[in-house]
């Protein structure tokens, strides 16, 4: 059994040569036939699942009564297994997966690679994502929000309408009318929503009445369940997390393939700031030239802390974390835009509930390059 730090290490590895394999990847387009669109309808929706808890079923679970005949295609982040703050997830995308389609999803396909991206650049690819599903239906869970009710329900009533709504600093404005819907900051869950429907109106896709808005279950906290995960007692979590997850974070924790949420490959990062040149830093992903300054000045590192109190604060809140990952997996600005440019490349399928639900997903998507993730 591999030594935990071993294992990342092999995933960052194995992650560069599928990012190079699917940059070099022309897609395929086509249109899907209507018959087979009316027979069969996608119900996608994007989650980490890091990892998948009782709010996640529940949001799956309204989707799919709202949608009953409908294939429940879930989008996990994939490449290089870092979520959108740039943190490594709990469990690989292929366990995660594997908890989705145990909890009741039918399909569930490899999302872009978070960590190395900024939040407009993935949410862009997530909106491509959409856009090369087909997707008939795209749930979201939204929390309320009490202060500005009135106006985030006017959001969410602009959006189903097939509105894009643009987040400006500390507004919120509709895409067609210019209006100012609402002043002020949404917290993370909500602005996740206004900055897909921003992305799905950049790229053309028409996404009227295909949002499905699920409110938010009370007592589920993610802080809570990691604690419970790193510290081996997930009985601690067991009343916000479904048995199918548990037994998937069970078998990982036993095989040594989890917890992951606190590891990196530190060696590379190291490698990576003590021996590149600042031209070499300042084109990574991510990297500004005050932070590939900094880096050049206060080598050598010897620690991931010190590489980290080194990168400049940023404008949000995660920036150091995402650029510890940008460090990490090493992949260049000009590759990320090259990436974004064609991605979807591959459809990659991680995990499918049985050989009848892939013919009616191949049949469904017909017009895209699939791939089964092996």
């Amino acid at each position: 059994m591999l030594e935990r730090e071993e294992f990342v290490k092999n995933i960052i590895s194995r992650d560069k040569k599928i990012f190079k394999k699917d940059l070099e990847t022309e897609p395929k387009y086509g249109e899907p036939e209507d018959d087979v669109k009316d027979e069969v309808k996608i119900i996608a929706d994007f989650t980490e699942y890091s990892p998948l808890h009782n709010g996640h079923r529940h949001c799956m679970m309204e989707a799919k009564k709202q949608v009953p005949d409908g294939l429940f295609v879930a989008v996990v982040p994939g490449l290089f297994e870092r979520s959108g703050r740039g943190l490594p997830y709990i469990m690989t995308r292929q366990a995660r997966a594997e908890a989705a389609v145990a909890v009741g999803a039918d399909i569930v396909v490899e999302g872009p690679p978070m960590g190395i991206m900024g939040s407009g650049q993935y949410s862009l690819c997530l909106a491509k994502t959409f856009q090369a599903l087909d997707a008939d239906h795209i749930p979201r869970g939204y929390k309320p929000f009490p202060e500005f009710e009135a106006e985030f329900k006017e959001i969410l009533s602009r959006i189903s309408n097939g509105h894009g709504v643009a987040p400006k600093p500390y507004k919120f404005v509709d895409m067609q009318t210019k209006e100012i819907l609402m002043e002020g900051k949404l917290d993370e869950d909500n602005y996740v929503i206004v900055s897909l429907s921003k992305s799905l109106k950049k790229i053309g896709f028409d996404f009227k009445d295909k949002f499905i808005f699920i409110e938010r279950i009370e007592g589920v906290s993610g802080t809570k369940i990691r604690e419970a995960v790193l510290s081996g007692h997930l009985e601690d979590a067991e009343d916000m997390l479904p048995s199918e997850t548990i037994q998937v974070l069970r078998r990982e924790i036993d095989a040594g393939r989890a917890p992951l949420h606190n590891l990196r490959d530190a060696d590379g990062i190291l490698q990576r700031v003590n021996e590149s040149s600042q031209d070499e830093l300042r084109s990574l992903a991510l990297m500004d030239d005050k932070t590939s300054k900094s880096l050049i000045e206060n080598r050598p590192f010897y620690s991931l802390g010190e590489v980290e109190t080194a990168i400049s604060q940023g404008f949000s809140r995660h920036h150091r974390q995402r650029v510890l990952s940008s460090l990490e997996a090493g992949v260049f600005k000009e590759m990320i835009h090259n990436y974004i440019d064609r991605y979807p490349s591959v459809i990659r399928i991680l995990k499918y509930k049985n050989k009848e639900v892939l013919k009616e997903f191949r049949k469904r998507i017909p017009h895209r390059r699939l791939e089964i993730c092996q």
